[in-house]
């Protein structure tokens, strides 16, 4: 078997290129050959999937956290070629890594352990599209509050982790709603809002289990859509994410569809897998069991 590794040498704000070279070993000792093709800039690696389709790896592996998968998703997705699509690998060295957890990946080790195994699941995917541009997701797409939290995480990666609770005590301080429109199979609502997020699987930001019921291979996509919140329940709300016990608050509501059209009132930012890309309105259609990912099968 021989790999493509797509790999991050700055995934998580620090370097990783010892990481990777280990990687590499790990799987050259159990008979997988690899060769490693490092990100330089960002959005480099769509760049890069989209040269290596045509060499027909036995597989694609993202070494980085969610960006890089969602790179590599898109590269692969985006290329002009119709043949059938190679499995992706997940080796997790990022912060977040939220789609790694739905495969049971929780570590580096689990990341090599999957592809030795070559477990493979069939997942779904997301194709979302504003005027011309497109892109996919597998993870989440997210607008509102949260979109404006990594933004502001992103201009403070100086703080390493604390980064995202900078982000959220500032947006939280200047707290903006928007009106919004979502259309989900044909059934409408409409209001003000706080943040919408449109999840094929469970977590977002690593830990937080913003979708609990979402599953990756079900067919659907979990909505959840936040009405607006005062700042003291907003910040009362948040820390239930992380198990997944939000939706007992009154403002938050959950609805499960394959087609969704989205406007704002402003124009609000687009967050798909971690990524600002794009802005509303936006229609996203869920893609049943379009891509195969490694993963480790009964591990907790």
């Amino acid at each position: 078997m021989k790999i493509a590794l797509v790999a991050n040498p700055r995934s998580g704000g620090k370097s990783r290129e010892g990481s990777i070279q280990m990687i590499r070993d790990r799987l050259r000792k159990n008979g997988i050959r690899s060769e490693i093709y490092m990100t330089r800039y960002h959005g480099h690696a769509v760049k890069i999937v989209q040269r290596l389709v045509s060499l027909n790896p036995d597989a694609i592996v993202a070494a980085g956290g969610d960006g890089t998968n969602y790179q590599v998703v898109n590269g692969l997705l985006k290329n002009d070629g119709n043949g059938k699509l190679p499995p992706v690998g997940l080796i997790p060295l990022g912060r977040g890594n939220s789609f790694a957890r739905d495969l049971s990946i929780f570590s580096i080790q689990d990341g090599i352990d999957a592809i030795i195994g070559q477990h493979l699941k069939t997942v779904d995917v997301c194709r979302f599209s504003q005027n011309q541009k497109t892109g996919y997701f597998v993870n989440l797409l997210g607008m509102g509050f949260v979109t404006d939290v990594a933004r502001t995480a992103l201009k403070c990666r100086w703080a390493g982790d604390a980064g995202y609770v900078i982000g959220v005590i500032y947006r939280t301080l200047g707290l903006r709603f928007h009106e919004i429109v979502i259309d989900i199979d044909g059934h409408t609502l409409s209001g003000r809002n706080c943040f919408v997020e449109v999840c094929n699987s469970r977590f977002t930001g690593g830990e937080m289990m913003m979708a609990p019921e979402a599953k990756i291979d079900d067919g659907w996509f979990d909505v959840v859509v936040a009405a607006p919140l005062s700042r003291i329940s907003l910040i009362a709300t948040l820390p239930k994410i992380f198990k997944g016990t939000h939706g007992t608050h009154s403002a938050v509501r959950f609805i499960r569809g394959q087609s969704a059209k989205i406007s704002t009132r402003p124009t609000k930012q687009l967050l798909p897998d971690g990524e600002i890309y794009g802005r509303t309105p936006v229609e996203i259609r869920l893609i049943p069991r379009l891509m195969r990912f490694f993963h480790l099968p009964g591990h907790p």
